[in-house]
């Protein structure tokens, strides 16, 4: 299997994850907003909007690294010369990889502390569960960070550069 199949895969599959977040939140609101205007409030609506909300901000962020489509200055970096071009480019993967990889540690690490509190509308649920989402997201950007570093490598070497897409 080629790694750019292994990409568009793993897109689809951030794809499917964040529709299905915009769904449930969808529905969720939308819940709310009947189960108020008929005078019967769920009491959990609005933490678990917010909850949604976050998740689907986190494991978009996700998607938009293995899209390419976080801002960036690829014109910039397209006017580089050949071989400082690939320096940058690897300069900045390796800063965005550092990057969220001390985030997912951070937030791994703070998962431990959290682990006995409790969401305030539904106990039963842990505030560590909901906060998984920081060490989740920031493994899905290495990785996607990851596929993309053979291609991003092999565009900023070319003769011309490739400009159009985001360079972090």
């Amino acid at each position: 299997m080629s790694m750019a199949t292994i990409r568009r895969r793993y897109e689809q599959a951030l794809e499917w994850m964040v529709i299905a977040l915009m769904a449930v939140l969808a529905l969720e609101v939308t819940a709310g907003v009947v189960f108020r205007s008929a005078g019967y409030s769920l009491v959990w609506y609005d933490e678990v909007a917010s909850i949604l909300l976050a998740w689907l901000t986190f494991y978009g962020s996700a998607l938009a690294a293995v899209k390419r489509a976080h801002i960036g200055c690829p014109e910039l970096v397209a006017m580089m010369p050949p071989r400082v071009r690939v320096l940058a480019r690897l300069l900045a993967e390796i800063l965005v990889i550092a990057f969220f990889l001390l985030v997912g540690w951070t937030g791994y690490t703070v998962l431990g502390v959290l682990h006995t509190d409790h969401l305030v509308s539904l106990p039963e649920v842990s505030v560590g569960f909901v906060q998984s989402v920081v060490p989740i997201s920031a493994a899905l950007v290495v990785a996607a960070e990851l596929l993309h570093l053979p291609r991003a490598l092999a565009d900023a070497g070319s003769e011309s550069g490739v400009a159009g897409e985001a360079s972090h």
